[in-house]
C-alpha cells in the first residue's frame, strides 16, 4: 500500500505542476489571462490540498486540520480587510489589504508542505506564487498585501496541520516463529 500511497501523491504533483505551467503558459500568450490563472489557482491549490486528505490512505485527520487552518486564514484575512479599509491600485474602495486569493493559495500550498512534505508541496508553492504575481499584475493588490496574505495562510497551516505519519504492517518469520511488525513515523 505505501509504494501506490507514493505513487499517488507523485503522480498528483506532477498533474498539477503541468497544470500550473499550462496557465502559466496561457498567461504570457494573454495579458488578460493572468488575473483569470490566478483566479483558477487560488481555488485550485485548496481544493487539492483538501483532496489529497481523501485520496491519499483516507486521511480525515488531515481534512480536518486543513478546514481549520483554511477558516483561520479567511477569518483573519477577512477581518482584516475589514478593519483596514485599504484602496486597492485600481481605486476601488476598501479591500485591498491582505489579499484574500494569496492567504488561501498559501494556506494550501503549505498545508501539503506541513503534512506530507516539501517536496510534495513544491509545485503548489510555485502556483501559489504565481497567484500572488497575478494579483499584483492586475493592479488589484499592492505587493505588501500579496505578502500579508501568503503569511497569513503560511501561519494558519502551520498551526493547524500536523505531519501525516504512515503506518504499516509487515508480517517476519523466523526459525522457531513468526510475527507482525508495525511501523510508524514520529
Amino acid at each position: 500500500m505505501r509504494i501506490s500511497f507514493d505513487l499517488l501523491k507523485n503522480s498528483s504533483a506532477i498533474a498539477f505542476l503541468l497544470f500550473a505551467c499550462t496557465m502559466s503558459t496561457q498567461a504570457f500568450a494573454a495579458k488578460g489571462n493572468v488575473q483569470k490563472n490566478g483566479d483558477i489557482l487560488q481555488i485550485a491549490i485548496p481544493l487539492l490540498s483538501l483532496g489529497s486528505t481523501l485520496v491519499f490512505e483516507d486521511d480525515f485527520t488531515g481534512s480536518k486540520e486543513f478546514l481549520k487552518a483554511f477558516a483561520a486564514s479567511q477569518l483573519t484575512t477577512l477581518t482584516l480587510k475589514k478593519l483596514t479599509h485599504e484602496r486597492r491600485p485600481s481605486g476601488s474602495c476598501c479591500e485591498s489589504f491582505p489579499s484574500g486569493h494569496t492567504s488561501a493559495s498559501f494556506m494550501g500550498a503549505s498545508f501539503i508542505h506541513y503534512r506530507y512534505g516539501w517536496k510534495y508541496s513544491i509545485p503548489a508553492y510555485v502556483a501559489a506564487t504565481y497567484v500572488g504575481y497575478s494579483r499584483v499584475h492586475s493592479n488589484q493588490h499592492y505587493t505588501r498585501d500579496v505578502v500579508a496574505g501568503a503569511a497569513i495562510g503560511i501561519i494558519s497551516s502551520y498551526f493547524f496541520t500536523k505531519k501525516y505519519h504512515a503506518f504499516s504492517v509487515t508480517p517476519y518469520a523466523y526459525a522457531g516463529g513468526a510475527g507482525l511488525q508495525l511501523n510508524t513515523q514520529f
